[in-house]
């Protein structure tokens, strides 16, 4: 991946949390992103973390060729900062 479309990609990741926060659609993503930050993520890194999160939804979406799973994509969030990827111990 070229480097301009890795900065395009986390573009466009970012607006979407961004509409998602302003939407309050779903409300978890600024729920977690506040719950993130009261426990010493600084904003930039919270971020990141929910960023993740939607990568990882829209992969599994493409990889799997299913549709969006609103729940497992809030389990996800409420789960930060273990990833999405990262196996329970």
């Amino acid at each position: 991946m070229k480097k301009s479309d890795s900065h395009r990609l986390r573009k466009a990741i970012l607006e979407v949390i961004n509409a998602q926060i302003r939407d309050n659609d779903p409300p978890e993503t600024k729920q977690n992103l506040i719950r993130l930050q009261e426990n010493g993520f600084s904003e930039e890194e919270a971020l990141k973390l929910i960023g993740y999160v939607v990568a990882s939804e829209v992969f599994s979406v493409l990889k799997e060729k299913r549709q969006y799973d609103k729940e497992k994509f809030i389990s996800a969030l409420n789960d930060l900062p273990r990833l999405p990827w990262e196996k329970e111990v």
